[in-house]
Formats: structure tokens, sequence, C-alpha cells
């Protein structure tokens, strides 16, 4: 059901999304009427949550039943008695979803007004609380302990510090706050923490703040999939291109039962402390953390390795997962985006970049699952049709597991790339035969399914690298 308006787009970009949403192939097979509203619910459904919160239990450490009772009893005491159901996946054992509640139509508007940037609003439609930071403007004279209604500033318009903001707000539910409005624009850098208490959120989910940390992690249903794409077995050695923040990483770790090496790559110095804190935390040992710029892991001096650390010789890893940095578009909940079609855009050369370092390093039978967070062809499709093209040797492959999420209407004009049907958000895969090494897998894998009412979907195509 929506409760929010669509996701706010610039026109130009809009335009973009939609000429390659509604190609010769879908009005052909569905009509102008029927694709042009199934466009507009993607654009609806991008800016509402998915109706489930899904985590991931670390089965390094514990079982998936065990972690399934504690979190039941931790839900219960969050919501003071309130059961909310904690539901296995049928398809991936470790993953456990939580339904989300709502949209809460009843809810009555406090006088007291608290403005958040869109950022923190998505996360308080999450389960989060509203944390200083993210907190944009408060009313002239709130107090601690205020009850108060939160608003998100979704086009970024509300200035820092103001009494009152008249702009496009969305209603995200009720609060008490912890601070007053002196506290929170005291300048005071060490004000971090929690700054209003939601009590009655339009969407009722869960925080999951320190909870059960070494057992959970939160995680989108299609980022749990990927790991089990890749299949990652005990004593190999696999590379993560692009880890932070490193939930992928320590889900691979956990999947080859921590036997073997796992080494994960990011140029941001700080990301990379926080997958090494994320290693830590959930008790996993394979994992070897380095700041590296991805582009560069291949060492084209073929003397010598370089010990273990990047950059790397060719053919030095059994499987890569290149998580590629993108765009973004198909993260949820997401209610505007200021970006320019120049900047929608421009992910694509650097992806390739990532793509070619990655087949280089794979090993002759080894998998490389490619996956994204976005909605464009060009970063999913397009570059599917480049790959093949590009490497001769490439083959799509079956994807396993296959999570059914429902639309199958997606046709793309890449039939060239594909040699089929595709499913653009359902999980669908074709197969290729090998011609240079054999056995090497691809795999692509779109985040979210935005048109339907889950937490998440996918498509994947696998390509095989064939022996010389």
């Amino acid at each position: 059901m929506s409760v929010f308006p669509k996701i706010s787009l610039r026109l130009e970009v809009e335009n973009y999304l939609k000429a390659g949403f509604m190609n010769k192939e879908i009005l052909s097979a569905l009509g102008k009427q029927e694709a042009e509203r199934r466009f507009e619910m993607l654009l609806h459904n991008l800016s509402h949550p998915p109706s489930f919160t899904t985590v991931r239990v670390n089965t390094h450490l514990a079982s998936v039943q065990h972690v399934k009772n504690l979190l039941f009893d931790e839900l219960q005491k969050q919501f003071n008695g309130l059961s909310f159901p904690v539901l296995q996946h049928p398809d991936l054992q470790d993953v456990l979803l939580i339904p989300v509640i709502g949209p809460r139509k009843n809810i009555k508007q406090q006088t007291c007004e608290v403005i958040v940037g869109a950022q923190c609003g998505s996360a308080v439609l999450r389960g989060a609380h509203v944390y200083v930071p993210g907190i944009v403007s408060a009313s002239k004279f709130m107090k601690g302990g205020d009850d108060v209604s939160v608003y998100s500033d979704i086009k970024g318009k509300c200035k820092k510090g103001a009494k009152e903001f008249d702009g496009t707000k969305i209603f995200l539910g009720n609060g008490i706050s912890e601070l007053s409005r002196k506290e929170i624009f005291s300048g005071l850098p060490e004000l971090k923490g929690v700054g209003v208490r939601m009590t009655e959120p339009v969407y009722l989910s869960p925080s999951f703040d320190n909870v059960l940390p070494s057992y959970l992690f939160l995680q989108n249903l299609p980022s749990a999939v990927v790991s089990h794409v890749l299949d990652p077995q005990p004593g190999e050695k696999i590379l993560d291109l692009c880890a932070a923040p490193g939930g992928k990483t320590t889900h691979i770790a956990a999947l080859m039962h921590d036997q073997g090496e796992v080494i994960a790559l990011d140029k941001i110095s700080k990301k990379v402390e926080k997958i090494k804190q994320n290693a830590l935390l959930l008790g996993l040992n394979s994992i070897r953390a380095f700041c590296f710029d991805g582009t560069k892991a291949l060492k084209l001096d073929m003397v010598k390795d370089t010990d273990g650390e990047p950059p790397f010789l060719p053919e030095s890893f059994d499987r890569i997962l290149l998580d590629a940095p993108c765009s973004g578009m198909g993260q949820r909940p997401n209610m505007a985006c200021t970006w320019t079609l120049k900047e929608v855009m421009s992910y694509q050369p650097l992806q390739r970049k990532l793509f070619t370092v990655a087949v280089e390093l794979l090993k002759p039978g080894g998998m490389l699952v490619y996956s994204t967070c976005t909605v464009t062809l060009a970063e999913n499709e397009e570059q599917v049709a480049w790959a093949l093209e590009a490497f001769p040797g490439l083959q799509l492959q079956h994807q396993d597991p296959q999570v059914s999420t429902g639309l199958h209407w997606w046709l793309s004009g890449e039939e060239s790339a594909c040699q089929c049907r595709k499913c653009r958000f359902d999980p669908w895969v074709g197969k290729i035969s090998s011609r240079r090494k054999s056995a090497t897998h691809l795999s692509i894998l779109d985040w979210e399914i935005p048109w339907i009412e889950e937490p998440g979907g996918l498509q994947s195509m696998g390509l095989q690298k064939s022996w010389t």
C-alpha cells in the first residue's frame, strides 16, 4: 500500500529509467498502459520500506534455531510482549525474516516537530531511532521528554538548526525527545546518541541496535543471496573486491566454516577498519582486510607474489565477489534522489575496470559473482552484454539458489547477450558453455524488488570462463 509519494527524481533521470523499463519488448508484451502502470508502481515502491526486516544468522557461532529463539525473546522485550513472528527463509536457511507492520495511518501528529535528513528518515522507516547527527531542525521550545512528530526533509531544503520548516516533509511517526533543542544544536561534537526515541512509527519494525551483535547481521535479503550464489567452500581462497562494510565478506567466511582465506579490499581506510571490527565481532579469523584500490589489484609484474597482500598475480582466487560501486537506485526506502543523469550514468566505466581485474584474478574453474544495488540497465544488462563480448571465454551460468519473488515481466532487448528472456527483478539465470576456462561462473544480481511487497529480489546471470 502506497502511503508516501513516489520517489522524487530529476525529470531527466526519470525519463532515462522509463526509456529502459518501457522498451519495445515490454510494450509488445504488455501494452503501453500496463507498462506505464508497472513503471509507476516501481517508483512508488522504491519510496517505501520492504515488507520484511531480514537478518542473517552467524552460523559460525550458533545454530539458526538457537538464535531464532533468542531473537524472539528479544523482540518480545522490545515491544512489551507484542509477539513478532520470526520466520526462517525457506531457501536461505541462515536468513530470518521479521514482518514489518504498516503503514499505520491513525497516528495523531504532535505540535512539536523534529525534521531529519533523508538518510536518517530512511533508517527510521527500517526501525531505527533518530540519532542526533540526523536531526536538521526542531521546534523552538522543544525540551527533553516532549512528545514530538518526526518528519523527513526528503529534498534537503531545511536549514540546519531551523526552528520551523514549511517545505516538503514526510511524516515518519511520533517519538519522545531525549534532548532539548538547545542541547541538540549546542555544537558539541560528542552528541551522537539517540535524539528522539520512536514510539509510534508509521512503519513498525524492530530496532537491531546492539541486539545479539555476535549472532546476527542486519542484511537485506538479496545481499544474503549473493554469498550463497558464490557458494564458497572450505579451504578456498576468496576475494571480495569492494568489501565494505563487510556483510558479504563475513557471510562468505561463515559459509566456508571459517576455513580457508577471504581477502577483503576497500580503498577507504575507515571502511576497512569496519570490516575488521565486524570480523572480530563475529569471531571469524579467515578474513584479511586491506586498504587497497580494487582497480589496481592485478599484479602485472609476474616475477613473484606479494606474500598474500595486494596486488595479486593473475588466477590467484578460486572465487571472487564484485559487489560493484553503483548508482544505488534500487535501495529502499528512498524518497528522493537529487542526482543528475550524468551522475547516475557515471559508474559504468569504473564497474568495467573492476570487472576486467576480477576476470584476470580468477582461477580456471572459479566463480565470479557481480552484484549491484541499482535498477539501471547500464549497470546490469548492458554490463552482461559487454562482458560476453569483451571476454569470449565467459558464459552465463545457472544460479543456485533461485529465490522466487514473483513478477516475471521484464524482457530485455539484449538477446544477443543473454540468448533468452530475462526477469528483471526475479532470480533468473541462463546457461552458457565454456571456451577458454571451465566452470568459472559469474552472476549478476539486482538488490530489491520494488514493485512487490517483499524485502528484496534479484536478477542473476552466470558467466563461465573456460579453459585455455
